[in-house]
């Protein structure tokens, strides 16, 4: 990751010591632990690490950013749980079903958080969990032309015979075909799609692209939604259990899932999940939005503005955003209780001092949050050099000054923690500054400060970046 790259930042007495007054001034996630000891199951070792490594796949129900917020069935599920289990979520979008199932197995995530269908040939290559939820089978095509006979339009599964289906590679949609095709005695022609997720075939027999494609129920009702010329009411199969998947011989891992999605299925919040994925009106609306990761692809108005400046400091656009999201929610008019103003939320002393000259001013303030964000970079460039590393540190004085950060690694160090490392070391001490074991120990020259909100601070945006990046083209 890219974080600065060259930028002219002229020395100014008054500048300096604005900029200082700022970053001085003062208003738990664990470490990845691997273990190599055999006793060790996956569930104790998903506790130890902090860590659940969960497969997703990206489309509009299951994973996906809408107005710069990451949402999904299967984000909001796996949130959840991850809340439940004590640790945090890391989210690996892996589209290919066979791909997905080989690297469970190699070790590279520990869950499947995907609309699984269980079938007897999928137990041989993974354990599945208890179900989520059950679907049945449709064929996805477009509503009869009414001013003329349409010979496309399917009313029987029997009217499948010498007709072409478009499924994704490798899913239980193609094995169906087959059997059906078995069942009525007359050849259909599978096309296997290695390429297009499910989401994109159906957007493809909307468009005229393909005439038909296989889908789960549920989804394809969704989908209906957003393509009103689509018909989803051929059923082809008998309802199908629909569930996650674990390696073969994560027994302890199994169990303790089993429990939770059978408790968790019987409260307020699943039921409130489900509907806002899968029932609520706007749910289609969403998914028109330029806004929405898939159709749009936008993450706020200020795209365009903010890919030009971050380009021309050597940031990622993406990471700018991530901050613009969680300081002021892409509202230009937001201001703190403090006084920092605008998209980046800058105190107007140092807006000044960057040169600003309109702090109200869309471009000027995402400018001056950029060459606020370039100044810190260089003031710990020396000492971080490892730039995905610096970037937490850089995050922090951004919210709570360069002073309380220095402080936060003064007690790293003297605490035998490693002070040029983040997460679990001087995140902690930066966490509990507030504390007067730590405010009153020598080493700290910045006082009292209020930690936890530039820790939560990093980890929100980050935590949000990572979902940019998987979803939001650079």
């Amino acid at each position: 990751m890219k974080l600065s790259g060259t930028y002219k930042f002229d020395y100014n007495p008054l500048l300096v010591v604005l900029v200082t007054l700022f970053l001085f001034s003062c208003g738990g996630s664990k470490k990845k632990v691997e273990s190599s000891d055999p006793e060790v199951n996956d569930l104790q070792r998903i506790r130890q690490s902090g860590i659940l490594k969960v497969a997703v796949d990206y489309n509009s129900t299951n994973y996906f950013v809408y107005r710069g917020k990451p949402m999904g069935y299967q984000y909001d599920l796996i949130l959840a749980l991850c809340n439940d289990l004590g640790v945090k979520p890391e989210f690996i979008v892996s589209n290919n079903l066979a791909e997905t199932f080989e690297e469970l197995n190699s070790g590279s995530f520990d869950l499947v958080a995907k609309n699984l269908t269980v079938t007897r040939m999928r137990r041989q290559e993974v354990t599945f969990t208890k179900p989520l939820k059950q679907t049945r089978q449709v064929i996805v095509q477009r509503k009869p032309v009414k001013t003329a006979p349409d010979s496309l339009y399917l009313r029987t599964t029997l009217d499948l015979a010498n007709k072409t289906v478009h499924v994704q590679h490798r899913t239980t949609y193609y094995r169906r075909l087959l059997h059906l095709s078995e069942e009525i005695g007359q050849p259909i022609h599978i096309v296997q799609d290695s390429v297009n997720g499910v989401e994109q075939l159906v957007a493809m027999v909307s468009q005229g692209e393909i005439d038909y494609t296989v889908c789960d129920e549920n989804v394809a009702i969704l989908n209906r939604s957003y393509y009103p010329n689509l018909d989803v009411s051929l059923k082809i199969s008998f309802p199908q259990n629909i569930a996650w998947a674990v390696r073969n011989g994560s027994n302890e891992w199994k169990a303790f899932l089993d429990e939770w999605i059978e408790v968790f299925k019987k409260t307020d919040q699943y039921r409130q999940i489900y509907f806002q994925y899968f029932v609520m009106a706007r749910t289609s609306g969403r998914f028109n939005s330029g806004y929405h990761s898939i159709s749009g692809g936008r993450i706020s108005d200020y795209d365009e503005m903010v890919k030009e400046i971050a380009s021309k400091h050597g940031w990622d656009w993406r990471l700018i955003s991530s901050i613009m999201f969680h300081e002021s929610r892409f509202k230009n008019e937001a201001e703190s209780w403090g006084g920092a103003v605008g998209l980046m939320q800058l105190m107007p002393a140092t807006a000044e001092s960057l040169g600003v000259t309109d702090i109200n001013d869309p471009k000027q303030n995402i400018e001056g949050g950029v060459l606020l964000l370039n100044w810190l970079d260089k003031q710990l460039k020396a000492t971080l050099p490892d730039s995905s590393e610096r970037v937490k540190f850089v995050l922090a004085s951004y919210n709570i000054g360069l002073g309380h950060v220095k402080d936060a690694q003064r007690l790293a160090k003297k605490y035998g923690k490693d002070e040029t490392v983040w997460e679990n070391n001087v995140d902690y001490f930066l966490k509990n500054k507030s504390a007067e074991k730590y405010i009153e120990d020598p080493v700290v020259k910045w006082g009292y400060a209020r930690g936890e909100e530039a820790y939560n601070f990093v980890n929100r945006v980050t935590g949000n970046y990572e979902h940019y990046r998987n979803l939001i083209p650079e």
